[in-house]
């Protein structure tokens, strides 16, 4: 992969937007070590949602690149329970740290959306070209097509005003600083707080979402901060670019491997009951290889002994 370029950072103003969450946590030691002027407010201290406190921001601080990365995120179970937040808070953030960004003489906006927003029988791998050319998954809908609008509302703002706005699509991203709340979380920090907890507790049987049928497509949150990295120094184009690994794992496979690296010798039950979600997921790399020249390299097997390593390490730091 590509390393990035540390003259480039050097005493830039950068705004990085939800800079406490998942991706953000991971991010920010990479900008001070290259020496930015980081900007990284808090939700207490500025609402995003509120277009009043986005000006404010931007009139306070005036930075030269902006990282939003804030967004409200969830499992299936949130996104099932809590569909309007999901759609209005990341709508209204997406729309208004853009619109303000380019008010202020920002140089450069960058986001992040799921995969989530592709088509929900969009063809594995799935390519960027395919975006619009169906629904995403029902289940997520709502956050799905507001992350979506990012996409249309900055090639708008690129078209219209030559803002250089930009796009990137992680697949399912994990690690260190995951959000490992059982009822709010995402398939590996969820699978591996259940078998340390079930380990613990000599527990002789974990329950598993599902059939473990469907198949994902995993990247370790260092290579894709790296991306974003590259993405950032290099990519000045409006087509999105997706950022994953490129290799499709089954859920059963992800399972029986996060059993044996965190040592529980149980038995695993599959919960038909609950919902497998979208069946086949998995992410065309090569605009990815070949406009940033970047590849996530991160097997999955050492990514989750970093994470499992990491959570083990830090129990007064994990969002639980």
């Amino acid at each position: 992969m590509q390393t990035a370029d540390k003259n480039f950072w050097a005493g830039k103003k950068v705004l990085v937007t939800g800079a406490s969450g998942f991706v953000g946590a991971n991010l920010v030691p990479l900008l001070k070590e290259r020496g930015c002027e980081l900007i990284t407010p808090s939700h207490h201290d500025f609402d995003l949602t509120e277009q009043a406190q986005v000006r404010r921001l931007f009139q306070e601080f005036k930075p030269e690149m902006v990282l939003h990365l804030a967004a409200r995120v969830g499992g299936a179970l949130a996104n099932k329970e809590f569909p309007a937040d999901f759609g209005y808070k990341n709508l209204v953030m997406g729309a208004t740290v853009l619109h303000e960004s380019r008010l202020a003489g920002a140089r450069k906006f960058i986001t992040l959306i799921g995969a989530c927003s592709y088509p929900e029988h969009a063809p594995s791998p799935i390519k960027e070209t395919t975006l619009f050319y169906g629904m995403p998954f029902a289940g997520s809908a709502s956050y799905s097509l507001a992350k979506a609008m990012s996409v249309v509302l900055t090639r708008a703002y690129r078209q219209q005003h030559g803002f250089n706005a930009i796009v990137l699509v992680p697949g399912n991203i994990y690690g260190p600083h995951d959000n490992f709340d059982l009822n709010n979380s995402h398939v590996i920090p969820a699978l591996i707080r259940k078998f340390l907890a079930a380990k613990a507790a000599n527990q002789p049987e974990v329950a598993a979402w599902g059939s473990g049928k469907p198949t994902r497509d995993f990247v370790y949150i260092a290579d894709a901060c790296e991306a974003i990295l590259v993405a950032a120094e290099k990519y000045d184009q409006g087509d999105i670019i997706n950022i994953s690994s490129g290799q499709a794992v089954s859920i059963r496979e992800l399972t029986e491997t996060v059993a044996e690296l965190t040592g529980y010798r149980g038995k695993v039950v599959w919960d038909t009951s609950k919902p497998d979600g979208q069946m086949h997921k998995s992410l065309d790399t090569t605009r990815m290889k070949e406009l940033l020249g970047c590849e996530c390299r991160t097997t999955l097997r050492d990514g989750l002994k970093k994470t499992i390593e990491w959570f083990l390490a830090n129990p007064s730091g994990l969002r639980l």
